[in-house]
C-alpha cells in the first residue's frame, strides 16, 4: 500500500500531515495490516529530521504561487506551476499511490493535478475557516473532505456537501498534553504567580514582541512571562528587557526563549493562565487541546485573511478574544490578560469552551477515511 502525503509550505500544513502519518501507523498496526509505503511530495522537505523519524520519503517537486493580486513574482512563479504539473503528473505516476492526502497550499497542486488525471482517489483536509483556492479545487474530484472549522463548509459546492466531515485539526501529539509537573523548576518559574504564555511561532511575531515589551514593566508586577520570541528576534529581545528590565524588582519572572521544543510546550502549556498567540488554525487547534484561556493576534487581513477568519471563528465559540493587530499596543494587551485573569466566569468559560472546541480525535478520524479508501483502491 502506498500513500502519498501533499501540501506544505509552513509548519500549518506539514505538522497536520505528520499527525495523521502517526495516526495511519497506530491504524494499521491495530488492524494488523502489513505498514504502508508513505511519501510526501512538496517543494521543500520542511524538517527532515521528523520524515526520517517517520519513515517517510521525500518527493522534491517544483511548485509556484500564482497570487490574486498584481506582483511581479507571479511572472517568476507561473513556469514553476507549469514545471510543478508536468514534474508532479510524472512523479504520481512513477509512484502511482493508492490514495493522495492533502493539506492543500500551492505545494500541494503538482500532486493533486496528477492524481486527477491518473483517477487516483484524493483526500483533502482544510485548516482554514476560510479555504484556500487549491483546496476549492481539488474538493470537485475528491472522495472525502475534512475541514476544521464548520464555517468552512458554506464555501464548497452543494453537490459537494455529502462528501464534508468536520474533523478539526490534526495536532502533534507530542505536544498535546500539557505538563505541569516539573515545569515551574524546568522553565525556571515562581510558584503562586500567574503565568502568561506568550507564542511568536517560530519566526516570532515583532508586532506582539513589541507590544508585550512595551506592556512588560507593569505586567511583571502581577504576572510572569513565558514568551517564544522566534529564533530571529531573540537577541534583540534580550539586549531590550536587559536595559528596560535592568532595575526592575520582578525582572526574574521574564523568561524568553527562542524556540521551545515539545517538551518546553508541554510544561509551559501545562502552567500557563493565558496563551497569547497568533491566529494560525494550527496553533488554535494547539491551545484548544490545552484548554487555556487564550488572547488570538491573528496578521492583518493585508497578509492573511485565513488567520482573522481563524481567530474570529474560535473566538466565536467563548473560547478566546482577539485583538487586531491594528490596534494593538501595549496597554491594551495589559488590560485584556488583566480583564480575562481577573475573572474566574470567564476563566472557567474559555477553559470549557476550549475544551470543547478541541477534536483530539482527528487525525485518526482522517486516517481511517485514508486507509479505507487505500484498500478500496488497493484491490
Amino acid at each position: 500500500m502506498k500513500i502519498l502525503l501533499a501540501g506544505g509550505g509552513s509548519g500549518g500544513h506539514f505538522y497536520p500531515l505528520m499527525a495523521v502519518a502517526e495516526a495511519l501507523r497506530d491504524l494499521i498496526t491495530a488492524k494488523r495490516i502489513l505498514p504502508p509505503q508513505l511519501y510526501y511530495m512538496a517543494k521543500d522537505p520542511y524538517n527532515e529530521r521528523l520524515l526520517f523519524e517517520q519513515d517517510i520519503t521525500f518527493i522534491p517537486t517544483p511548485a509556484g504561487k500564482l497570487r490574486r493580486y498584481f506582483s511581479i513574482m507571479n511572472l517568476i512563479d507561473a513556469p514553476k506551476v507549469v514545471m510543478g504539473l508536468f514534474s508532479g503528473l510524472m512523479k504520481v505516476y512513477n509512484l502511482y499511490p493508492d490514495v493522495v492526502f492533502s493539506k492543500g497550499g500551492y505545494p500541494a497542486l503538482p500532486a493533486l493535478f496528477g492524481a486527477k488525471l491518473l483517477n487516483i482517489p484524493v483526500v483533502i483536509h482544510e485548516s482554514d475557516s476560510h479555504p484556500g483556492r487549491v483546496t476549492l479545487w481539488s474538493a470537485k474530484f475528491a472522495r472525502k473532505i475534512a475541514i476544521s472549522y464548520p464555517q468552512a463548509s458554506k464555501y464548497f459546492r452543494k453537490k459537494d456537501q455529502a462528501k464534508i466531515a468536520y474533523t478539526g485539526n490534526p495536532i502533534r501529539p507530542e505536544i498535546a498534553n500539557p505538563l505541569r509537573n516539573g515545569a515551574h523548576e524546568y522553565l525556571k518559574l515562581e510558584e503562586g504567580t500567574p503565568t502568561i504564555f506568550v507564542i511568536g511561532g517560530s519566526q516570532g511575531a515583532a508586532a506582539i514582541n513589541d507590544a508585550l515589551l512595551e506592556a512588560l514593566p507593569d505586567i511583571l508586577n502581577k504576572y510572569q512571562v513565558i514568551h517564544q520570541t522566534g529564533k530571529n528576534n531573540i537577541e534583540e529581545v534580550r539586549a531590550t528587557t536587559g536595559v528596560m528590565l535592568k532595575d526592575h524588582p520582578y525582572a526574574h519572572r521574564y523568561r524568553p526563549f527562542d524556540y521551545l521544543n515539545a517538551l518546553a510546550m508541554r510544561m509551559a502549556a501545562g502552567v500557563a493562565d493565558i496563551v497569547v498567540s497568533r491566529g494560525g488554525s494550527g496553533g488554535i487547534f494547539e491551545i484548544a487541546s490545552w484548554g487555556v484561556p487564550s488572547i488570538i493576534i491573528p496578521l492583518p487581513k493585508s497578509i492573511s485573511h485565513d488567520q482573522t477568519d481563524n481567530a474570529f471563528a474560535y473566538a466565536s465559540t467563548g473560547a478566546a478574544s482577539v485583538l487586531e493587530q491594528e490596534n494593538l499596543h501595549g496597554h491594551i494587551l495589559a488590560a485584556e490578560i488583566d480583564r480575562i485573569y481577573g475573572s474566574s466566569d470567564i476563566k472557567e468559560t474559555m477553559r470549557e469552551r476550549a475544551r470543547s472546541f478541541a477534536r483530539p480525535d482527528s487525525a485518526k478520524l482522517i486516517a481511517a477515511a485514508i486507509l479505507d479508501i487505500a484498500l478500496q483502491h488497493e484491490r
